[in-house]
């Protein structure tokens, strides 16, 4: 759908066509108009632009910085741990909303504020993860030799421990795309995301809630589209995690334990 709103909509997103106002779902309009008579299939589309944008950069960025920080913690010994540990406790008491409202002061309201708010409240959940793993692996005799061959720690890190926990990571990331899609809609409808014109499923709610008596379908619809693209991203994870994981049961042939080579 974001693909498609690229090149097409039926009709304008911000095109306003008051006489039309509040039509139910119909031929015409197949989603209904809303208050300015804008065709709610059309937003519905642009707007998945935006959420999907704002979900890719905020893991990206949590991603990122997050495994970045959860290696050198891994590596780095006992002081580097401690660091970067206890700020990831900070910034667990600063919630995504919260985050966002500290950066509204300085920057503004917007996408931009919304992206790197979801995005910094994901780092810890990123570095915990990818730290956890690094403590495995590090002590591994292929790493141990690695070291022992005179590669540096950077070296190590690129190629030897971060293909070996990349995968929980990838899982972790689908989790969390899904999450920033629920917190991009709930910043856009406190008001602090995406800024009219520009339509947003979060927005497109909060519009929505003066006209709930008389034309429920304003919130029907943007509503499903979060739940479908949460729901997808959520399966997606699973099967990732399915896929991933050698030692999943259900992966496993029958009468097997683990995989080949696996224990």
């Amino acid at each position: 759908m974001a693909l498609l709103s690229l090149v097409w909509t039926p009709y304008d997103p911000i095109g306003q066509e008051i006489p039309a106002s509040l039509e139910g779902p119909s031929l015409r309009h197949l989603l209904g108009t809303d208050q300015y008579g804008r065709d709610v299939l059309s937003r519905v589309m642009v707007g998945a632009q935006i959420t999907l944008l704002v979900g890719l950069v905020a893991v990206g960025i949590g991603f990122i910085l997050g495994t970045a920080l959860g290696i050198w913690a891994g590596l780095g010994g006992w002081a580097a741990d401690e660091v970067a540990m206890r700020g990831m406790d900070v910034l667990f008491a600063f919630p995504a909303v919260l985050t966002a409202l500290l950066l509204w002061a300085s920057l503004g309201k917007g996408v931009v504020t919304s992206m790197v708010a979801i995005g910094i409240a994901s780092v810890p959940l990123f570095a915990r993860l990818a730290r956890s793993g690094v403590v495995v692996v590090r002590e591994l005799d292929y790493v141990v030799a690695a070291r022992a061959m005179g590669l540096g720690r950077a070296a190590v890190a690129l190629r030897h421990i971060l293909p070996n926990v990349l995968s929980p990571l990838i899982v972790q990331a689908t989790i969390e795309f899904a999450v920033a899609i629920l917190a991009e809609a709930g910043l856009s409808y406190l008001g602090l995301g995406t800024q009219p014109p520009f339509p947003s499923w979060g927005r497109m709610l909060r519009e929505a809630q003066t006209f709930l008596g008389i034309a429920p379908h304003l919130a029907l619809f943007p509503g499903l589209a979060i739940f479908v693209t949460v729901l997808g991203t959520n399966l997606l994870g699973d099967g990732l995690r399915d896929l991933l994981d050698p030692r999943l049961p259900s992966r496993l042939p029958p009468g097997r334990t683990t995989r080949p080579g696996v224990s």
